[in-house]
């Protein structure tokens, strides 16, 4: 059926808003024609019916993907291994997302950045790149590597200009940069997002009003809540033109605080932070000169410090419900929607409605596992 009109109908279709019960999404090409009941779908079109049960929902966006498929960004930052890790992902609901290269220098960065171009109209899940440092803060670098982090240099910004067709991100510490460069990078139309930073409340202030809208991985590599000293979560939980990241695993923030973050004005959407185990077989790679293991579920060093994830957005959509409560349309929401409106996608991605892309998930309600996905409108069962 590839480029030809055809349907996908299921007892529940969650179109990003509303659900709908006993409905077909039609497809043309890539983008959805129409949402129908399923009796009003003609005779002669092709439809696949998903099983009794299933939901079909908007596919899941995820802007911060250092890795996949045992493939790290940072090792081969190559369109093979761009394809490679949104293959991997793909199999757990992600239909689009942002390669997040870490700190490094400057020539892996342009590498990066033109492995990202070489695939942009061509590859429809590789939405643009994520830059996540290397202007942070020392004191709060996490797993990055000490030596890769610099203070802002000219031949830096020609690799920090938004992508002709495509999303840059830049995660930095508004500390770390000049006044004004926050405010220079968003008026080019980069996405400038405040991690690894230690930027007091006050500086967290400035970056926002230089035009800062979003906050990589809240809670993590970052001050925490004070009664003095509020800090940059402060400022993001009360402030409702900005949106976080939530790394929903169950380790890397406890419930308790994530749900703290749902309940602020700003726009909580999912994010993996995922490395290479993520749809790979290795329990061990390196990262940085650190060998990182996978254990118990998460990605740490021999000192027992946090590298990333082994978080698929999947797993955050089913842990949303089942570790914080939430109903699974808010969940699919954060994975899909909230995403897109962050990166300013939210016209033709992260909903089910004419005119939009055809990027979808097939899901079992009950064990909220993703059985198929469709991007651009070409279906693959997972």
């Amino acid at each position: 059926m590839s480029g030809k009109t055809h349907a996908v109908a299921a007892d529940i279709v969650f179109d990003g808003a509303a659900l709908h019960r006993d409905c077909a999404v039609v497809i043309e090409a890539d983008r959805v024609a129409a949402l129908l009941p399923r009796r009003e779908l003609p005779a002669h079109l092709p439809v696949r019916d998903l099983p009794g049960g299933a939901w079909l929902a908007p596919g899941f966006i995820d802007v911060q993907v250092n890795g996949g498929g045992d493939v790290l960004f940072n090792d081969m930052p190559t369109a093979a291994a761009i394809g490679a890790i949104a293959a991997a992902h793909r199999r757990f609901g992600t239909t689009a997302l942002l390669p997040t290269l870490i700190s490094d220098e400057s020539g892996r960065m342009a590498a990066a950045r033109d492995a990202v171009m070489s695939l942009l109209g061509r590859h429809p899940s590789v939405l643009g790149i994520h830059y996540e440092g290397p202007f942070l803060a020392p004191e709060r670098r996490g797993v990055h590597d000490l030596a890769a982090l610099r203070r802002l240099e000219a031949e830096d910004l020609p690799l920090l200009t938004p992508l002709s067709g495509g999303v840059t991100v830049v995660t930095l510490a508004p500390e770390r940069v000049p006044p004004g460069f926050i405010a220079r990078l968003a008026g080019a139309g980069v996405k400038v997002a405040l991690g690894h930073s230690a930027a007091s409340y006050e500086e967290t202030l400035v970056a926002l009003s230089e035009g800062l809208t979003g906050f990589t991985h809240l809670f993590n590599a970052m001050p925490p809540l004070s009664s003095r000293a509020p800090g940059p979560v402060a400022a993001a939980l009360e402030s409702p033109e900005v949106w976080y990241g939530l790394i929903v695993d169950g380790v890397h923030v406890a419930p308790a605080m994530l749900r703290l973050a749902l309940r602020g004005r700003g726009r909580p959407m999912l994010v993996t932070d995922a490395m290479p185990p993520v749809g790979g077989t290795l329990s061990e790679f390196v990262l940085c000169g650190e060998k990182v293991r996978l254990r118990e579920g998460a990605c740490r060093t021999a000192a027992g410090k946090l590298a990333g994830s082994a978080l698929d957005m999947g797993t955050a959509v089913r842990n949303c419900v089942r570790l914080l409560g939430l109903p699974l349309t808010t969940a699919l929401r954060l994975a899909s929607a909230s995403p897109a409106a962050f990166l300013g996608l939210d016209g033709r991605l992260g909903r089910l409605a004419p005119g939009y892309r055809a990027d979808m998930v097939a899901l079992d309600p009950q064990e909220i596992r993703v059985f198929a996905t469709w991007v651009a409108g070409q279906g693959e069962d997972t």
